[in-house]
């Protein structure tokens, strides 16, 4: 079964500096019917202007990764770690226990475009660890690219869940295809372009949530990029 999630249907907040499009609940969006998907609790499309981001703030027993569209984001924590990420890197950070951490748009005149996404962890109270990887375009092109898993399989980033993310680049006509195991849940993000998820048509910013498919086959009508999550119930 696939349940098509609109763009248009997304929580939105525009706060000048920063607007969000939210595919689940979160801060002044609430929607019970949109409380995550298995452990994916949350992708915010955010763009920010330059110049700005999000002050120092506090996390715990999360996983947050970040993929970046445009633009670039520095990262600063309180473990030490501080980074530019830019199109093609994924950031992963475990919270664990506690972590403080800023993002902002080091840009004076160019704002910067990623998804945040938030996979809630298969155990609290891990040490907090971060950990940055690129993948570039032609890894992605015409295929599903493993960006993060529980393992960090195939250069992946790891994350501390029974879950895998994959990206993909299509030109029209190209087609990826992914089998999932009996009991699993999907997810597919279309970030950009036209596709359609085994017969269902997206649009940018629509998503398809899968349950009891156990086969997806993705054909693009237009040069696309997407996210499918293959996750645990």
């Amino acid at each position: 079964m696939i349940t098509l999630r609109k763009s248009s249907d997304r929580g939105h907040a525009d706060h000048g500096w920063l607007k969000s499009d939210h595919s689940f609940s979160f801060a002044e969006y609430y929607n019970p019917q949109e409380m995550g998907w298995g452990p994916l609790r949350v992708i915010n499309e955010d763009r920010v202007q330059p110049g700005m981001g999000f002050g120092t703030h506090s996390h715990r027993d999360m996983e947050i990764v970040s993929y970046v569209l445009s633009g670039q984001l520095q990262h600063k924590d309180s473990m030490g770690n501080g980074e530019i990420i830019r199109p093609g890197d994924v950031q992963r950070m475990s919270a664990g226990t506690g972590v403080q951490h800023s993002e902002f748009n080091p840009s004076p005149d160019e704002g910067v475009h990623f998804l945040q996404i938030w996979i809630m962890p298969i155990r609290t109270g891990v040490q907090p660890s971060y950990e940055q990887k690129y993948f570039s375009a032609d890894e992605k092109r015409g295929r599903l690219r493993l960006v993060a898993s529980s393992n960090g399989r195939e250069g992946s980033v790891s994350i501390h869940q029974d879950a895998s993310l994959f990206a993909s680049l299509l030109r029209p006509g190209e087609q990826v295809s992914h089998a999932f195991r009996p009991g699993r849940l999907g997810y597919v993000h279309l970030v950009s372009g036209e596709v359609r998820v085994n017969g269902t048509e997206l649009k940018t910013g629509d998503a398809a949530k899968i349950e009891a498919e156990e086969d997806l086959v993705i054909v693009a009508d237009a040069d696309s990029e997407l996210l499918l999550f293959d996750l645990c119930k």
